[in-house]
C-alpha cells in the first residue's frame, strides 16, 4: 500500500510504500490488550513492602492467662491486632513482569501500526528535523498540521533541536525507532512515522 509523505511544513514530499504485513493486519484487540498488560506490568516497580513477624520487635510470651481473662487468647504481641504489629500476609518486593513470547509481541506491535493506518490516524512525515530549539515555532507547526495529541517516532536517533522543542508540548511526545512500542502508540491519538522510521521498522520485521 502507499501513503503520503508530508513535511514539518504541511507540504506533500511524494509517496511512500508501506508492507502490508506491517501496516495493513486485521484488528486484533485480544493481542493488544496482550501486549499493553505485559508492558503495563514490567513497569511497575514492586517495591511495596510491609514487616513480617519475623521483623517487628516484640514480646512472644503469652499476655495473660490461657482461660479466665475474659479477653482473647494471644499467645505473642507482635501480631497485627497490636499497635505496631506485623500485617499477616503482607506484600514484599517483587517483580511484577511475566513472560509473553516473542511472536505476540512482534504481532501486538505491527497490529498496533495497523490499527492507526485504518483509522486514518498514521501519518508519514518526511524528516522531524528542525533548526532551533524553538517550542513556540514547533507548536505552530503541529497546529496547522492538526497534531494535538500524537506520537512522533523518528529513526535511530531523534533530532536534538526536535527533542528539546517538543519536550514542553503536553499530549506529543517523540521516541527513536527503539523505542516504539504498543502503549505509547495506543494512548496517542495520531501517530507520526518519519521515513526513516518507516524503513526501520520495516527492516526490523523483515
Amino acid at each position: 500500500m502507499k501513503a503520503q509523505v508530508i513535511t514539518l511544513d504541511a507540504k506533500k514530499a511524494g509517496d511512500i510504500d508501506l508492507d502490508d504485513g506491517i501496516f495493513g493486519l486485521p484488528e486484533r484487540g485480544d493481542i493488544l490488550q496482550r501486549v499493553v498488560v505485559w508492558q503495563l506490568a514490567k513497569r511497575r516497580a514492586g517495591t511495596h513492602k510491609v514487616q513480617s513477624r519475623g521483623e517487628v520487635t516484640g514480646t512472644t510470651k503469652r499476655i495473660g492467662k490461657q482461660k479466665g481473662g475474659g479477653t482473647a487468647r494471644h499467645g505473642a504481641g507482635k501480631v497485627s491486632q497490636f499497635r505496631g504489629g506485623a500485617r499477616a500476609f503482607g506484600p514484599v518486593v517483587r517483580s511484577h513482569a511475566s513472560g509473553l513470547p516473542k511472536k505476540i509481541r512482534a504481532l501486538g506491535l505491527k497490529t498496533a501500526l495497523s490499527s492507526k493506518m485504518a483509522n486514518g490516524n498514521l501519518v508519514v512525515l518526511e524528516n522531524a528535523n528542525l533548526k532551533d530549539a524553538k517550542t513556540k515555532g514547533l507548536i505552530s507547526k503541529l497546529d496547522k498540521l492538526g497534531f494535538g495529541n500524537a506520537l512522533f517516532i523518528d529513526g535511530a536517533e531523534v533530532n536534538e533541536n526536535f527533542k528539546l522543542a517538543i519536550s514542553n508540548i503536553p499530549h506529543v511526545d517523540v521516541l527513536p525507532t527503539q523505542g516504539a512500542n504498543v502503549y505509547d502508540i495506543l494512548r496517542r491519538e495520531k501517530l507520526v512515522l518519519t521515513k526513516a522510521a518507516v524503513e526501520s521498522l520495516m527492516e526490523r520485521f523483515k
